[in-house]
């Protein structure tokens, strides 16, 4: 279906090195007026992210006792005695300048302990498991009148699978014979709008990565230059406006101080590199860093966390309103824990996809509460003042 590209290859065979994969969507209708669109990417952190070690409640007194040799001692100061991973400095800045905000305790709405579960909670946006066949992303969309969608990798993330038309762009060799595969396909599609519609839109893809990036090489684990990478592919009349990005690998139930560090770092250079490569656009763009659940608030035997409940939110970009802690803290006392043993989640991770959907990517209300959050109107409000 589709033909080689040199960068999508690097990108990707990067990606992997890194534990990274991504999937992108296409333009929102609400935004094609006249003047720059807004820009959303939305990384979901697969495994589990310990909420806990990313996110430091440094004034909590029960924080250190229930960790022992997994809490963090040299966190980066934020607001509301909260402190941020070592590893999270570029993020770190961002708060400095008032362009990246944290929610210390957020959950779907479900309690699951499965990851294949929560994930398709989180990704499906409804109240619980398989309760939507088609993802959050790809209704936000439609709802905002854009009906473009691509997704890179061996397939379309449940986030943005939908009714929506999506494209799907996998990499592959430089041969001729791939050309003539397109062709074909072409011929075979064109008495079906919806797949021809989808093979012209990866194509078209294809051809814009290609002029505005085709001949950056990336380095195995050049995570960074992954970001810039992906920045490209949103920059221009034709780039992406919206992006699903997937970092693998934060099921830390051993050795979780060696593996954090890698995977945040990485994340960090993500979010540099998606910056830079971003330009005067950042100042347009949103982040939202989530994770399908936390991990235990006890460390366990093997100097890890065994799979929790509440975890963190991180939002970063230069759409946001300055602000501090989203949501509220519900502390590490013995009683407060959920189920004696996970931190107790305090905010739908809902409410904060709405948030930002509404005021950054104007999807209606009425919208976000009955077709891209089904019924979620009353469990799950939407926050304001987020951007």
């Amino acid at each position: 279906m589709t033909r080689s590209l040199d960068l999508t290859r690097r990108l990707l065979l990067g990606a992997s090195a890194a534990g990274v994969s991504l999937a992108f969507a296409g333009r929102a209708g609400a935004q094609s007026a006249a003047g720059p669109r807004n820009k959303l990417v939305v990384v979901i952190a697969r495994g589990a992210m310990d909420g806990l070690s990313v996110v430091v409640p440094t004034n909590d007194p029960d924080y250190r006792p229930l960790r022992a040799a997994l809490a963090i001692e040299d966190s980066l100061a934020l607001s509301d005695g909260f402190g941020l991973h070592p590893a999270l400095a570029g993020l770190h800045a961002l708060h400095g300048q008032g362009q990246m905000r944290f929610a210390p305790a957020v959950a779907i709405p479900v309690r699951v302990r499965s990851h294949f579960d929560a994930q398709d909670v989180l990704e499906n946006g409804g109240e619980g498991l398989r309760s939507q066949t088609d993802g959050w992303l790809n209704r936000a969309l439609a709802a905002t009148g854009g009906l473009k969608g691509l997704s890179i990798g061996a397939q379309t993330p449940l986030i943005l699978r939908g009714a929506s038309p999506t494209s799907s762009w996998s990499p592959g060799g430089r041969t001729g014979a791939e050309d003539r595969l397109a062709s074909l396909l072409q011929d075979l599609y064109v008495e079906d709008p919806l797949l021809a519609g989808n093979l012209a839109a990866g194509l078209q893809t294809e051809a814009q990565a290609m002029a505005t990036g085709g001949e950056t090489r990336l380095g195995r684990n050049d995570v960074a230059g992954l970001g810039q990478a992906v920045a490209r592919l949103m920059t221009g009349p034709d780039g992406a406006d919206v992006v699903a990005l997937s970092i693998d690998g934060w099921d830390t139930h051993v050795r979780q101080v060696g593996q954090l560090q890698a995977r945040l770092t990485g994340l960090d250079q993500v979010v540099s590199g998606l910056r830079t490569g971003l330009g005067e656009s950042w100042s347009r763009t949103v982040m939202v860093i989530a994770t399908e659940f936390g991990r235990t608030a006890r460390a366990n035997g093997t100097a890890g966390t065994d799979h929790g409940t509440g975890s963190a939110l991180l939002l970063a970009g230069g759409a946001l309103k300055p602000g501090g802690m989203i949501g509220d803290w519900p502390t590490l006392a013995e009683p407060r824990l959920f189920e004696g043993r996970d931190l107790a989640p305090t905010l739908d991770v809902r409410s904060v996809f709405k948030g930002v959907l509404r005021d950054h990517l104007g999807v209606d209300r009425a919208a976000l509460d009955d077709r891209v959050f089904p019924t979620s109107g009353a469990e799950a409000p939407t926050l304001s003042g987020l951007v």
